[in-house]
This record gives structure tokens, C-alpha cells and sequence, in this order.
């Protein structure tokens, strides 16, 4: 089958681009003697999170409890969930602990306290970690506040939880103006990390694990001392986003949405049938404006921007393209691909994607958790 043959729109991997990343990121990982344990919330797929864990990675990481459920029923033994579980969901919990090595985080030294019931009534134990602000503003614990230290140093006493470290997101990240900010952001990340760690052990806590995790910041986390993990999603496929910010180059991107030229209404607008329930509408953040949502590749075989085609609106089913140059010849019926501007949420919200290898369709894979948000 070829890329032709495909009904539009589809979501392609190119797996040359994605097994590349894979192993660049898994390589720097184990120079220095870190962990990787990617975020699966980017392909959703537990046939990807084979290969990372083939590859070498310790285990996954999942948004939420739905997606860790199928990675668990697909087979995958260490899942952590960088994500505030309430204990609400105890009984899915319980049943994720008979399948998998489950960990997840804390932020708030009640909700620990009802875990660590949870588990002694139920006579189990669960792996925990700290979520700790490193500069995000969502979740976890101020490193700055003057009972940091002791409330960590307490959820490490709980019985029924296993306190496994600390751990962090630098969200933030992705708001950076320059590559510097970038850095000074992976930097503040680990001294705010390794400082907080070195109180609780000081008040006779033991900190096995200080984790990290956002794609933009980890080329920087990789020289951090004091990390022992790191966390990263997207670089599986990478995107405009991340073009933008300095993490990959285009030639890194290995998810485009291959769309059809329906309409040319006008020299200046072209219709491609992949709209918001194909590209979402995130805007794409970097160094630099971006503006549309996403941009197109009229060479279907390189993975290089044409620069006079603005996605500048998208409805639900119609990218409406404005043409900034004085020749276009796309009609009705062409193809092109589309880089979208965050390739997470396209993964969301497609039932399967396409692998390919050039113009060769290689196989189909289900993106099993899509659609799991609870």
C-alpha cells in the first residue's frame, strides 16, 4: 500500500524519524547514567511503548488512571502517573497493583494520609512520589514554603506508601523566548530539586528518585547532577512546537496528518479536509511567532514548511489554507501533509495511525488509550 492509496485524512508516522528519536533520546539517557522513562500520553499506544521499553526505558509514564488500565491489560510492568490520584479511585488502584508496578504522586499531606489507609485496610502498598512547583504554577508542593521539607519527610513515614522521591514538571518551558531561558529553566529545575531532597534527607527521609520531565528542557536536564530520571513525551515524534523552541529540527518530526486538497475556491484560499478534529486548535509557542495551525509540506517525501501556505482557520472538518505567494498549483484532489503544531493532542484524536517508511505504508496501529481522561 502506499501513501496514496490511504482515505484522508490520516495520521502518518514515519518510522525511520520515530525509531531515530527513540534511540538519540534513550543514548544521551544512559551516557548519564538517568533513567528514561517516556510519557506515553503522546502516542497513546502500547505498541510504541514497546519499543521505548525495548530500547531501554525503565517503564512509562500516563496522564491518567484510563490510559495506565490499557498499558497495564496490554502487558506493561512499570507505570507511573506524574498526576494527583484522588483517592476516590481507590478501587481502580487496587486492580492496577495486580497488574503493574504502579506509582503515582502526592501534593497534599491529607490525601497522602488517605492513601496510606487505603493501603493498610487493603493490606498493599503503592509506590509515591512528591509532585514539587518548579516554577509551573499547576501542580505540587512550594519548594520555598518554610514546612516543605517536613511534609515530605512525613508522607515518606506513611505506612502502605512506599516514598519513592520527588519529582517535577517545568511546564514553563514551553514559554521560553530564547534557548538561554531554556537552560536556566532545566537548571533552576535540578538546584530547586537536589536542594529540597537534601533537607528531607537531613530530617531522615530517604530519596531514591528526583525525576524530571517536559521535552523542551531535556536536552538541558541531561547535564543536570542529581537526576535520576527523566520524563520526556513528545520527543517520540516531535512537532512544530518543538521545532520552535530548539529540540528538533524538521527533519526530527515523525507525525504529519496526510490531508486532500476539496476545494480551491480562490487563487489566494485552499480547503484541505483535516480540521480541528484532526489538527486541534493549540497554537504552536517558540522563539519566534508562529501563526496557523500547523503548516504544510506540498513534498509529500521532505519534511520542509512551504512558507506561502497559512492554516490560518480551522472548523471542524475544513483547513481553510491562504496561498501568501503568487503561484500555487494545488487543486481538488492533491495531497500534501501537515505538520501539526502539537502532535499529543492529534494522537487523541484519531483511532489509529498509519506507519510508513517514504511512500510505503507499513502498517496500522491503534491508538489504544485514546480518549481515556479519567
Amino acid at each position: 500500500m502506499k501513501l496514496s492509496d490511504l482515505r484522508t485524512p490520516s495520521v502518518l508516522i514515519d518510522k525511520t524519524r520515530l525509531e531515530q528519536n527513540v534511540d538519540r533520546m534513550q543514548a544521551a539517557a544512559t551516557a548519564r547514567g538517568i533513567g528514561l522513562r517516556p510519557h506515553a500520553k503522546t502516542h497513546k499506544s502500547p505498541d510504541l511503548a514497546r519499543v521505548q521499553i525495548a530500547r531501554g526505558a525503565t517503564g512509562i509514564c500516563c496522564a491518567k488512571l484510563g490510559e495506565a488500565e490499557v498499558f497495564a491489560a496490554a502487558g506493561i510492568e512499570d507505570i507511573r502517573l506524574p498526576y494527583p490520584i484522588n483517592p476516590a479511585n481507590a478501587d481502580r488502584v487496587l486492580k492496577l497493583l495486580d497488574l503493574t508496578r504502579l506509582s503515582f504522586i502526592v501534593d497534599d499531606f491529607g490525601v497522602a494520609r488517605s492513601w496510606s489507609g487505603l493501603m493498610r485496610v487493603n493490606q498493599r502498598e503503592v509506590d509515591v512520589l512528591v509532585k514539587v512547583d518548579v516554577g509551573f504554577h499547576r501542580c505540587g508542593i512550594d519548594p520555598e514554603a518554610r514546612d516543605a521539607a517536613e511534609m515530605v519527610a512525613r508522607v515518606a513515614e506513611l505506612p502502605g506508601l512506599r516514598f519513592r522521591g520527588l519529582l517535577s514538571h517545568a511546564g514553563h518551558g514551553y514559554g521560553a523566548e530564547m534557548e538561554s531561558e531554556i537552560a536556566t529553566i532545566a537548571a533552576a529545575e535540578a538546584r530547586t530539586l537536589t536542594r529540597l531532597a537534601e533537607e528531607v534527607k537531613r530530617l531522615g527521609a530517604t530519596v531514591q528518585e528526583i525525576s524530571v520531565g517536559a521535552t523542551p528542557t531535556a536536552r538541558f536536564s541531561l547535564k543536570q547532577d542529581g537526576i535520576t530520571e527523566l520524563r520526556p513525551g513528545n520527543y517520540i515524534y516531535f512537532d512544530r512546537t518543538q521545532v520552535a523552541l530548539g529540540a528538533a529540527t524538521w527533519d526530527d518530526c515523525a507525525l504529519t496528518v496526510l490531508a486532500r486538497v476539496v476545494s480551491r475556491p480562490a487563487a489566494d484560499r485552499i480547503i484541505l479536509d483535516c480540521g480541528s478534529k484532526t489538527l486541534s486548535n493549540d497554537q504552536a509557542r517558540g522563539f519566534s511567532s508562529c501563526p496557523g495551525f500547523g503548516v504544510v509540506l506540498t513534498d509529500l517525501d521532505t519534511p520542509r514548511p512551504d512558507t506561502t501556505l497559512l492554516i490560518e482557520r480551522l472548523s471542524e472538518e475544513h483547513a481553510t489554507v491562504r496561498v501568501l505567494g503568487t503561484e500555487c498549483g494545488l487543486k481538488p484532489g492533491d495531497l500534501v501533509r501537515v505538520l501539526p503544531n502539537h502532535a499529543c493532542v492529534v494522537s487523541n484524536l484519531v483511532d489509529s495511525v498509519w506507519l510508513v517508511n517514504g511512500d510505503a505504508v507499513l502498517d496500522e496501529l491503534p491508538v489504544a488509550a485514546r480518549g481515556r481522561i479519567a
